[in-house]
């Protein structure tokens, strides 16, 4: 049964991805992790998918996996992953027990997007990581988050629903796009890299100390959504997308 589920939705992937690519002059193909709603049925923003097909990829919607045959099969279908926001990363993935009433999870999602993410890093698939998925990556990497910013850290600048700046640090993906000044960003979270996992390079931090960006070989990470900045109206946003396209 869980074979012929991995062969089905491989035999999809890749037929939908090729017949788009196909019709986009052999664009990258690049799949975007979802939420789910409370009946299952997978859910994500257009916000992702427009600035994917902005940048000139192939945007495709990656439903929930269930084991790590799956998960190879559909990573193995793609040139590119982007990790998307959603719900709070459970704590027991690092070790940790629940902080307080506002820490939600999605125990079926986190599961898939454990799967994928180390599917995609023993792939050396290249990974864009936002919000959500910047946190989740820490935590596959071996990192810990802040489960809720506003009780363990009080003196925070606000990063629910505002606006703020971000300082950048030394060279890095933020710095080759944008310059080595600071940039604004939105933000909307209550979670963030706490213990940055072995191996990241943190390359942006907001005032109050909280990490905003982080990046490894194959690994974008921001804790902002440029999908949302970019649909609002802010058209540099777009480079973001084009340079991790750019670099599949």
């Amino acid at each position: 049964m869980a074979s012929s589920r991995v062969r089905l939705l491989l035999l999809a992937l890749v037929a939908g991805a090729s017949l788009l690519a196909c019709s986009r002059n052999l664009s990258p193909v690049v799949g975007v992790s979802c939420s789910r709603s409370g009946s299952g049925s997978t859910l994500l923003p257009t916000t992702y998918t427009d600035a994917l097909s902005s940048a000139g990829a192939v945007p495709l919607v990656i439903p929930t996996v269930r084991t790590e045959a799956e998960a190879q099969a559909v990573v193995a279908a793609l040139d590119g992953i982007v990790f998307s926001g959603g719900e709070d990363v459970d704590p027991a993935w690092y070790g940790e027990e629940v902080w307080n009433e506002t820490v939600e999870v999605d125990a079926v999602r986190d599961s898939s997007d454990v799967l994928l993410a180390r599917a995609a890093l023993a792939a050396g698939k290249p990974v864009l990581a936002i919000c959500r998925g910047s946190q989740l990556l820490n935590v596959v990497l071996g990192g810990s988050l802040f489960q809720d910013i506003p009780s363990q850290l009080p003196s925070n600048i606000g990063h629910s629903g505002t606006v703020h700046k971000i300082g950048l640090s030394g060279e890095s993906f933020l710095s080759r796009i944008y310059g080595p000044d600071s940039l604004l960003v939105n933000s909307f979270h209550h979670q963030a890299v706490k213990n940055p996992a072995p191996g990241i390079t943190v390359i942006a931090r907001s005032s109050d100390g909280i990490v905003e960006a982080w990046e490894t070989d194959h690994i974008w990470a921001v804790q902002f959504h440029p999908e949302k900045l970019l649909r609002s109206g802010d058209s540099r946003w777009l480079a973001l997308f084009h340079e991790f396209i750019a670099s599949i």
